[in-house]
């Protein structure tokens, strides 16, 4: 006829600390349900049900809804069982279990958890009394998790998975739990569990980056003040240029203030995707895990991180993402893009090399006050290295030239182009427009074809300058030698000095005396003349900047606050995939030595369309990904193993940073030397696109989809890359093994056949690059604008495929698994945190366009604000 019975009952049990769990007091199980005998509404015909299931706590005599099964037709089996967080058992609880129909109430019964914990099959059967009392309305039978066709024995799985929730408590907060039963091919039953966490990083990583890009530019406003005296017209350009910058800092300052107030969940919701104070943070990141337990096999998990695409939202897309933006054309006075990137090059050497050598210097005297011979040569080993590549890095004609266009912008400079006539425009906008300073003593700021002459300036005194610091060198390794009664400097030194000149320096101080006392003089000048030297460097560099910086205003401060927002949300993503990557393999020794001889892949699936907005989404998520390869990660030991020391730590720059995680004290001593050594771990991201949607229908038939195949090309050439390195430098035996034979080089070959191939809502692409990251150690993450939708399809499509093909899913249950993890497990929970309805922002229209696989559902689905 056409009806849909879904018949409830209540059951209600009391829940206690669970016996039998030493090492894990108060961990409670999972409930499978079956039953039987179920009395239907009409003559031959039984009852399709489903269970909800609530929580009440006895002293408070208050309900409250927990979880539900799937509705299953006919043969009452659900694939969905019920678990609880550990908290639960803390305090006793009455837990009444729902089989509500739409229109008919069927039954209810009562038991004890502990009865249930202590009987001797793990199972207890239960009659239904319906709404008058009376019985006969079915049987329920409540079972405990338990997969008694194991070879060791009882194994308490949801005891590990608690364990190992409590090893990264710093880090995941509030899990949504889920557990199923699905038949294997052998008729065998298979235990899958589901969680899916919030990460505190989210909001700590933004806050670190805040903090640095404000650090930054405060110092960038202390640089471009330090530059001096300067022409009216440069001076003006500086003037507009640091209130600028403080404008950026004023702002970072004021979201900063305002995350600081933030308490609550640790995650964005979708719905504030736009506002303006949470736009540094990810949106709706979470993590999940999928851990499978089968009869007589190892437990397997599989993890990926869910977020949505980073971009600027807030800032909006109608001039396109940060892709378009930066590929606008910008002309400079003097030097030209190459040149601006390698003075923040030449600044950046500068500044990591200097505390090196002031650091080493002063070892170096505390070495010879110790009369430490060998501490004394390996120490100015070290100190002759850094202070070479300190030199090589000034020997650029690029700080030459700076220096003399600086020493050409001070006031009273006269040169022989003077009363040449130029037009006033400095340079040209981003946007088109020009950027007329008030023109001033020393008239129009000149072009490149009219720098000004510099006779006047002694172009030899740069190169004399940056000399002294080799000679310096030179002085103290000859007074190393004669202390330690060694051969004098041989030739093989950069800047040899005369041997009257070391007889000068050896001479003047007393052999016989204090070691310290005789090097002390040479390091204090070899020093002040690296200081020197870092102070016209600086000042030249900043030079350079300063043009670069106004040739852009406003637009380039613009473009510059906006690539901020967009890497923040990535790194805060990154740190998160990373840090659970990194516990998870804590115990597999081949997976720490591919961390520190290659480094880890970290692929990003993305689901946004080509068309309309989502366009410059992913334009932003483009660039954000590919900044994070300026991103490495070190591993630290903290001092204790309390969370507030276990929190990771960014440190760097714009073009440099570091995230420090510390690990708790006995874990750090597992690690392989080179980590502990403190070695830089690599990281290499990845991007592939598909879109799936209604609009990606569009953009194929009559739009343009070459950004998507873009970015799919050039990230398979950096992922068959990173192979290539892997394959060199780590044996096969460090990867995972997988039941699918196939050869990861035949997996690249493929997805690069896929990527050439013009072929509409190609999602092989995905699926093959998911499973090549997931056979590299790599990282996992999946995205579509809120990580909510398309996001959850993936994810569950991705976990079912896994099933199928490592855990011999019997092919009667994937629809039906899948179906079911859409429906009641943890991707549809995170739908209801994010919006507070259990509806996927999809309509029937919409869902024409997807790939069948890709569609949520009945029931599942309806217009709502996302």
């Amino acid at each position: 006829s056409g009806y849909v019975w879904e018949k409830v009952f209540y059951l209600s049990a009391t829940l206690t600390s669970c016996p039998g769990n030493r090492g894990s007091p108060g961990v409670l199980p999972a409930f499978p349900f079956d039953c039987l005998n179920l009395i239907g509404c009409g003559r031959d015909r039984k009852p399709n049900a489903l269970i909800q299931v609530a929580v009440i706590d006895p002293r408070e005599q208050y309900l409250v809804s927990h979880t539900c099964t799937e509705i299953v037709e006919e043969t009452p089996l659900f694939l969905t069982g019920v678990t609880f967080p550990p908290e639960y058992s803390a305090t006793n609880m009455l837990m009444p279990l729902f089989f509500t129909p739409q229109s008919s109430f069927l039954g209810s019964a009562t038991f004890s958890v502990s009865d249930l914990l202590r009987s001797k099959d793990d199972q207890l059967t239960l009659n239904l009394r319906s709404s008058d009392g009376a019985t006969g309305a079915g049987v329920v039978v409540v079972s405990r998790v338990k997969m008694v066709e194991t070879e060791e024995g009882d194994m308490d799985h949801i005891t590990a998975d608690v364990q190992q929730a409590q090893k990264v408590r710093t880090f995941f907060k509030n899990p949504i739990c889920k557990v199923y039963r699905f038949q294997t091919v052998d008729s065998k039953w298979m235990l899958v569990r589901e969680q899916m966490d919030e990460c505190t990083l989210s909001f700590s990583i933004p806050r670190q980056l805040l903090n640095l890009y404000i650090q930054e530019d405060m110092r960038r406003i202390h640089d471009l003040r330090d530059l001096g005296d300067l022409s009216p017209h440069w001076d003006n350009l500086r003037k507009e240029v640091t209130s600028r910058y403080g404008q950026v800092i004023a702002a970072y300052q004021e979201t900063l203030a305002e995350l600081d107030k933030i308490t609550g969940p640790s995650f964005k919701p979708s719905c504030s995707k736009a506002q303006r104070y949470l736009e540094f943070i990810p949106i709706n990141l979470h993590t999940q895990r999928m851990r499978v337990t089968c009869p007589r096999k190892t437990d397997a998990f599989y993890d990926v991180v869910t977020v949505g695409a980073p971009a600027a939202h807030f800032q909006g897309f109608k001039g396109g993402g940060l892709r378009r933006l930066l590929g606008t054309d910008v002309t400079c006075i003097y030097y030209s893009p190459e040149h601006t990137a390698k003075a923040q090059e030449v600044l950046n050497s500068v500044g990591q090399l200097q505390p090196l050598i002031s650091g080493l210097a002063d070892q170096l005297l505390q070495a010879a006050q110790q009369r430490s011979a060998p501490s004394l040569r390996e120490v100015l080993k070290t100190l002759a290295e850094k202070t070479e590549q300190f030199v090589h890095a000034l020997k650029d004609e690029l700080v030459k030239s700076a220096l003399l266009a600086l020493h050409a912008a001070r006031p009273g400079y006269v040169t022989k182009n003077q009363t040449q006539t130029l037009p006033a425009s400095v340079c040209n906008n981003v946007d088109g427009g020009s950027l007329t300073p008030p023109v001033g003593e020393g008239g129009p700021v000149l072009r490149q074809d009219s720098i000004p002459c510099h006779k006047e300036y002694d172009e030899e005194e740069w190169d004399r300058v940056w000399a002294d610091v080799a000679k310096s060198l030179s002085c103290v390794i000859a007074m190393v030698d004669k202390l330690q009664e060694q051969e004098p400097v041989n030739n093989n030194q950069e800047q040899p000095i005369s041997d009257h000149a070391l007889a000068d320096v050896i001479t003047s101080h007393n052999p016989s005396g204090d070691w310290r006392e005789q090097l002390c003089p040479l390091v204090v000048r070899l020093k002040d003349c690296v200081e020197e030297v870092v102070k016209r460097a600086k000042r030249a560099m900043t030079f350079v900047l300063l043009q670069e910086a106004a040739c852009s205003i406003p637009q380039g401060l613009y473009l510059k606050q906006r690539r901020d927002v967009v890497f923040s949300q990535a790194l805060a993503a990154l740190a998160c995939g990373f840090v659970m990557r990194l516990y998870a393999g804590m115990e597999d020794r081949g997976f720490l030595k591919q961390l520190h001889l290659v480094g880890l892949v970290a692929q990003f699936e993305s689901l946004l369309s080509t068309y309309s907005e989502e366009i410059g989404m992913l334009e932003d998520m483009e660039v954000g990904i590919s900044d994070l390869h300026r991103v490495a990660f070190k591993i630290t030991q903290s001092k204790t193993d309390e969370p507030c020391d276990l929190q990771p730590v960014v440190i760097g720059r714009r073009d440099h940073y570091t995230v420090e995680v510390p690990l708790p004290p006995l874990a750090f001593q597992t690690l392989p030397d080179e980590m502990k050594e403190g070695k830089v771990l690599q990281i290499y991201p990845v991007l592939f696109n598909v879109g799936i949607n209604e609009q990606q229908t569009i953009a194929e038939r009559f739009g343009d989809i070459s950004l998507q195949e873009r970015i799919n090309q050039r990230n398979f050439e950096i992922l068959d890359g990173y192979y290539k390195s892997l394959n060199d430098k780590v044996p096969p035996e460090c990867l995972p093994c997988f039941e699918t034979q196939t050869d990861l080089k035949e997996l690249l070959e493929t997805l690069g056949q896929n990527v050439i191939t013009k072929k509409r809502k190609n999602v092989e692409i995905l699926w093959l690059a998911g499973t090549i990251c997931r056979r590299l150690n790599g990282i996992r993450f999946t995205s579509c604008k809120s990580a909510k939708d398309r996001t959850s399809m993936s994810v569950t499509l991705e976990q079912c495929a896994l099933l199928r093909d490592e855990h011999q899913l019997n092919k009667d249950y994937f629809i039906r698994a899948l179906d079911c993890m859409r429906r009641e497990g943890c991707r549809i929970e995170n739908v209801q945190k994010n919006i507070k309805c259990r509806k996927y922002a999809f309509n029937m229209l919409q869902l024409m366009a997807f790939p069948k696989i890709y569609r949520p559902p009945e029931g599942t689905y309806g217009k709502v604000d996302s």
